[in-house]
């Protein structure tokens, strides 16, 4: 198959660029420069240089492809400060890129004939619902309102998803990966967050009752190529067998990471510190089922639960 990944200079794409080329697919790459298309190239693809906001670029880049799936990898996660209260500020580029580079994604997909769609969305915690039980499936709703500091992050994420189920004339698959960890991520020991555990700066926040599904990057590598390959049309969850809460992952990961204890914080104390929504993410979010995945895609993890992840995978 011809296949374009756009956005495939990120810490999915360039695993997506080798596995696929490894299985003798005609893989094209878009990048925003001409280094980023050099690097495509490098691995074995085809590199393009795209604008995801420009619609007449993702309309030639699609145009030159000639591919016959789209898999929608664009974010911008790079530069994220660190600060809950902030959600939405530091998401605000991959919102557009949910939205606006997904509607012209979908838009060249139609006008170049393009049947397959294959779209990155989330799935690890904060969107499910934060009522009944601890773990959540595909056909349970997101939540209506995650707090303040996350509404257009929601948004966004609803739309990527409304937006690739429904297109007329395309078979839509969303993808609802889990927390990535692994070389590359900033979960990881050289990461931006990875380091913050290391140092005892993430703390257990109240009974830390948040439940996390968690998810090796090397996995959701895997996953995304068996849903290119086989996956029928509607959303998938992409996470390990083992969701859990805080105070479960979180002293186990810092101990892998040999650094401090977490400190705990009770929540009155946590709460003007990180808001409602970073209060949520320790105390109320829920995780996520990967059965209809593993079932429908013949997928399953290699790394089925963080703790062997953490302890020889995390990079």
């Amino acid at each position: 198959m011809r296949i374009f990944i756009a956005g495939a200079t990120g810490a999915m794409g360039t695993r997506l660029v080798g596995l696929l080329t490894e299985a003798g697919h005609d893989v094209f790459g878009s990048s925003r420069n001409d280094t980023g298309r050099a690097a495509v190239d490098a691995l074995g693809a085809t590199g393009i240089v795209m604008d995801p906001f420009d619609a007449a670029s993702v309309d030639a880049a699609v145009a030159e492809a000639k591919p016959d799936v789209i898999v929608h990898q664009l974010t911008a996660l790079r530069s994220m400060s660190g600060n809950l209260k902030k959600w939405d500020r530091d998401f605000a580029l991959t919102n557009r890129l949910r939205t606006e580079s997904t509607d012209h994604l979908l838009a060249a997909a139609r006008a170049h004939g393009v049947r397959r769609f294959v779209a990155q969305s989330y799935g690890g915690h904060w969107t499910n619902q934060r009522t009944g039980g601890p773990v959540k499936t595909e056909a349970d709703p997101l939540i209506d309102d995650p707090g303040k500091e996350a509404r257009q992050s929601l948004a966004a994420i609803k739309h990527v998803e409304r937006a690739t189920t429904t297109a007329p004339g395309i078979e839509g698959i969303v993808l609802r990966y889990g927390n990535f960890y692994g070389p590359g991520n900033t979960m990881s020991r050289t990461g931006e967050m990875g380091e913050a555990v290391r140092k005892g700066k993430f703390p257990v926040v109240g009974g830390g009752t948040g439940v996390w599904s968690w998810l090796h990057i090397d996995d959701g590598a895997a996953a995304t190529v068996a849903a290119i390959d086989r996956a029928a049309p509607g959303i998938y969850n992409i996470v390990d067998d083992d969701p859990a809460p805080m105070s479960e992952w979180l002293p186990y990961l810092a101990e892998q990471l040999d650094g401090k204890k977490p400190m705990r914080l009770p929540a009155w104390l946590a709460r003007p510190l990180i808001g409602e929504f970073g209060l949520a993410l320790m105390t109320t979010v829920r995780g996520s089922s990967n059965a209809k995945a593993k079932r429908e895609l013949g997928w399953a993890p290699h790394w089925s639960s963080w703790r062997e992840g953490f302890r020889s995978g995390i990079g």
